[in-house]
């Protein structure tokens, strides 16, 4: 049988509150897998890494607080619910312009919990999101040195695989996220990405030059020359044409 039970996320940079917030869910039957995390940066790790139906959140948290980390998952295609779980009252207006699911004081209290748990089932898990087209930029959070960074889909020219992570190149720098290449060429299709060779994934706008010489077909996207595998060679033609076309 299927579990249907809530897969969790509890992001508390102070420990004893973490511990006992997971104390009290794991008493409600609704409630399965409970992961942790003691900051935002590392709530976002698992949220990349991990399907969740739910987040429980502090909202003052170093290097990302909750509220900056609501406005991240909302550019999620399919995004986590959100309850916030706090000691101040001053930031509700803002977590509900952000469709918190909850809005929790500390010390939380079992049977506030379980109306929060409530909430969130009756309201459906996870929010499911309309496919982004063209005109909404998806952003990426991206760690640099303990800092958090966004990183606007549009400005990433071409992206290549690292095992279970993909390299995104823009402009001028390189940024290692915890995603699938297959995930990022599903997600961003519809936007203008498309796989060039097992493990490159290039944005057609920023595609300068296509050259075939011996047989072997490579692409230029800034001052980089991208090799195209065989087998993706016409259609990465066939778009380009298109793409030109549209353009023009």
């Amino acid at each position: 049988m299927t579990d249907s039970r809530l897969r969790a996320l509890v992001a508390d940079d102070e420990q004893p509150a973490l511990a006992e917030l997971v104390y009290l869910l794991r008493q409600d039957e609704r409630i399965g897998e409970i992961l942790t995390a003691s900051s935002g940066p590392e709530a976002l790790k698992i949220l990349q890494a991990a399907d969740i139906d739910v987040v429980f959140c502090d909202i003052k948290m170093p290097g990302l607080d909750g509220i900056d980390l609501a406005r991240v998952l909302s550019n999620f295609v399919s995004r986590p619910q959100i309850v916030f779980v706090t000691a101040y009252d001053e930031h509700a207006v803002d977590a509900f312009d952000l469709d918190a699911a909850d809005y929790v004081m500390k010390p939380v209290r079992a049977e506030r919990l379980t109306e929060a748990v409530r909430r969130v089932v009756s309201a459906g898990t996870p929010t499911a999101q309309p496919p982004p087209d063209d005109s909404d930029d998806e952003v990426i959070p991206v760690e640099l040195a303990g800092v958090t960074r966004f990183v606007h889909r549009s400005t990433v020219r071409y992206v290549e695989a690292q095992g279970d992570y993909a390299r995104l190149h823009t402009g001028q720098n390189s940024h290692l996220v915890r995603i699938p290449l297959s995930t990022l060429e599903d997600r961003w299709r519809e936007a203008g990405f498309t796989r060039i060779h097992r493990s490159t994934l290039v944005a057609l706008a920023h595609v300068d030059e296509m050259r075939v010489d011996g047989g072997r077909c490579a692409v230029r996207v800034g001052d980089d020359w991208l090799p195209v595998s065989r087998r993706h060679t016409r259609e990465l033609r066939d778009l380009l044409v298109r793409s030109s076309s549209l353009r023009g």
